[in-house]
């Protein structure tokens, strides 16, 4: 009888080791990548269910039983990405120390608030409307750089950023805003922020030849001493876009507008920053050239010709008409 019990442990110690070796050692999970939200505040159960129910590991138990033998250590929330087949000991050592999977969102020079709402969405971090009430109402963020910012737009600088879904849409902006912060440190730009931005703006999105931009920003420098307006296209857009009646091109009802933004009809600076530039537009809008221009047109090339008198934009034009039906021929 006892040399039976004796069996009958031995075959249980033999029955669990092995159900703890094929939890604990045996790889599973995924050939291709698959993303796993652990939502915060779930309990190592409720990780282990759906590490679980996702394929990720092969027994919810084993895991448990892995994280008791450890101490219970802290499980981290967030998303994960499995890509390769993996033991259980490395599944739950990478929750231990928060290996999450990060999102990666590229905002260009030039990107208007709805375009950096759009690339939010793209990399599923949140919805594009959400993004955009987050940037249209949080201007606390700026308002000791910039009390009479109508929203964020000109301070969500561009770069290559990489975000985890557990950070929220306003920690994101928030993020954007801090790299405009070093970058304009960094740059040495002072003086009035809301006019430098508003302008650099402007100048981002007249041209993308950088050594056109310090001229650029002198032809509107220019027209401001003068009191002409700035006639810019891209505000007359970005008014349009404002009022959600943008139909990709520029017509006379546009033009005619009453938007603040319409710089056809309203002379000065627009309210606020059109798109966020970077650093080349930023530097030019700061420093720009000393011209005696007033006027410039596209070459159809890339770049722009530039004028002093409305008699030499107009012949300006000319050519560049030209030079358009000559291309649709």
């Amino acid at each position: 009888m006892i040399r039976f019990l004796f069996k009958l442990i031995f075959v249980a110690i033999l029955g669990v080791a092995l159900f703890v070796a094929y939890g604990l050692l045996l790889p599973t999970g995924p050939q291709s990548q698959q993303l796993v939200q652990l939502k915060p505040g779930s309990s190592a159960r409720h990780i282990a269910a759906d590490l679980k129910q996702a394929g990720i590991i092969r027994s919810q138990y084993g895991f448990l039983l892995w994280h008791y033998f450890l101490g219970k250590k802290s499980l981290k929330a967030g998303e994960y990405a499995f890509d390769h087949t993996a033991s259980l000991r490395e599944v739950y050592d990478r929750i231990a120390r928060g290996d999450l999977y990060f999102h990666t969102v590229v905002i260009p020079e030039g990107f208007n608030i709805f375009d950096v709402a759009s690339a939010i969405e793209s990399a599923g971090l949140g919805k594009r409307d959400d993004f955009l009430a987050i940037a249209r109402s949080q201007t606390a963020l700026v308002r000791d750089l910039d009390p009479k910012a109508p929203s964020l737009e000109g301070y969500l600088f561009p770069d290559t950023y990489h975000f985890t879904r557990t950070q929220s849409l306003r920690d994101i902006a928030a993020t954007m805003v801090h790299r405009f912060r070093q970058a304009t440190h960094d740059l040495g730009i002072n003086g009035n922020i809301h006019n430098i931005v508003t302008m650099a703006s402007i100048v981002e999105k007249e041209t993308a030849v950088p050594e056109e931009r310090p001229i650029v920003a002198s032809v509107f420098e220019n027209r401001l001493a003068k009191n002409m307006v700035l006639a810019t296209d891209p505000s007359v857009i970005y008014a349009a876009l404002l009022e959600n009646r943008y139909r990709g091109a520029i017509y006379q009802s546009d033009l005619q507008s009453k938007s603040a933004y319409n710089t056809y009809k309203i002379a000065g600076l627009p309210p606020g920053p059109i798109c966020n530039p970077g650093r080349a537009s930023l530097l030019a809008a700061m420093h720009p050239a000393t011209t005696n221009y007033f006027y410039f047109v596209s070459d159809n090339q890339g770049h722009h010709r530039f004028a002093r008198t409305e008699r030499e934009h107009a012949s300006n034009v000319a050519v560049y008409r030209h030079a358009v039906a000559q291309q649709d021929r």
